[in-house]
Order: C-alpha cells, then sequence, then structure tokens
C-alpha cells in the first residue's frame, strides 16, 4: 500500500549514524573534546544507528504483520 516512510527514515538514521561512528572511530580527537572528554561522534553516531535499524525493524515487521 505504497512507501512506508519508516524506511527512508530508517535509512536516513542509519547512514549518518554510520558516518559518525567511523568519524569517531577514525578522529578520536576531533572535533576537539569538551569539559568531559567523550567523544561525541561516538555516542550519537551510535544514537542514531540504532534508532535507524529499530525503525527498519519495525518496518519489516508491518510488512510481514500485513500479508
Amino acid at each position: 500500500m505504497g512507501l512506508d516512510i519508516r524506511i527512508p527514515i530508517g535509512s536516513m538514521f542509519t547512514l549518518i549514524g554510520l558516518l559518525l561512528v567511523v568519524a569517531g572511530l577514525i578522529h578520536p580527537e576531533f572535533p576537539p573534546k569538551g569539559a568531559l572528554q567523550i567523544n561525541i561522534n561516538l555516542i550519537w553516531g551510535s544514537v542514531l544507528l540504532v534508532f535507524g535499524v529499530l525503525m527498519w525493524g519495525a518496518a519489516i515487521l508491518a510488512k510481514r504483520n500485513q500479508k
């Protein structure tokens, strides 16, 4: 019944999450760490990656339950 909006949203968040995780792993010192001394690219990349995969999973489950 058309395109499920969770598929493009999941794709976008997964792609951006992967890019941030790779950037956080390759250059852990860039951008300069703040007062907490954390790698924000790695943390937020992981969050976006998990969210994107969850959106894809929800779309697949909805498609499977529809049949």
